[in-house]
């Protein structure tokens, strides 16, 4: 039967389909115009007008057949999900009230949290380039956002003005400083809802751990002592006064004289 005899029989059962989707072959999003009669395509050519909403959603695809390493996940990004998942397991009063971002809860959210940034893109480098953490922050309304920020903040400031970043993925969050810049600290940093201590790894001027502290106060009174023996004679060019919870706090060495 020729196509003439198709069209001129048929004719009302042939119609023009539009299609984007998720080509595993090419790796991008195939979005093509078919003019069908039934499941034959008697014409197929690219769809220049696919809406960018439908270039999205079809990327979207795409990213759930890939998975989340697809994506570029930046140290903010990344820090921002341990952030969120180390307040949820926390079970705090703010517990119920914020997203699962686990693998698993980022696959079933992610028409909330990603398909709208995917909007008239076609390949997965496209979305690797996008900014995760301000995609995940924008899914937040802003009052939980600041919530997350003071219960879980990603930095520890030091009175000097360093940003000390804090990990949140271990058994409890942990923040890794140099031992001078907590002098004059007097109460040890908490961190949560409820708050709890983090734990401090202790740093030598030369970056090493030396001790880790959940008790900054009672650090100083007594096994400072003892690291402060050991320091002096490793490290003479550094202050490591008696009192340390009086003392200055500074990363720089001694003045000569």
């Amino acid at each position: 039967m020729s196509e003439a005899d198709v069209r001129a029989i048929h004719g009302e059962a042939i119609a023009w389909r539009d299609s984007a989707e998720w080509s595993r072959r090419t790796r991008q999003v195939a979005a093509r115009s078919r003019e069908m009669f039934g499941a034959i395509a008697l014409q197929d050519r690219h769809w220049r007008e696919a809406p960018p909403e439908a270039l999205g959603a079809a990327l979207a695809e795409g990213i759930r057949a890939l998975g989340l390493n697809a994506l570029s996940w930046s140290k903010a990004a990344a820090g921002l999900r341990r952030r969120v998942e180390w307040l949820r397991a926390q079970g705090g009063t703010l517990a119920g009230r914020l997203p699962d971002w686990s693998d698993a809860g980022l696959m079933a959210s992610l028409d909330d949290w990603l398909t709208p940034h995917l909007t008239g893109m076609w390949r997965i480098e496209d979305a690797a380039r996008l900014d995760l953490a301000a995609c995940l922050g924008q899914s937040l309304v802003w009052e939980l956002a600041q919530e997350v920020d003071r219960a879980a903040p990603g930095h520890f400031q030091t009175s000097l003005g360093d940003r000390v970043a804090i990990d949140y993925g271990g058994a409890a969050p942990t923040l890794k400083v140099q031992v001078q810049e907590l002098f004059g600290v007097t109460r040890h940093p908490t961190v949560g809802d409820p708050p709890v201590p983090q734990v401090i790894e202790l740093l030598s001027p030369a970056r090493r751990p030396v001790q880790t502290a959940s008790d900054l106060p009672s650090f100083w009174a007594s096994s400072y002592a003892e690291v402060r023996k050991e320091m002096r004679a490793r490290y003479p060019k550094y202050p490591w006064p008696e009192d340390p919870a009086s003392a200055d706090a500074t990363k720089r060495a001694k003045r000569r004289g």
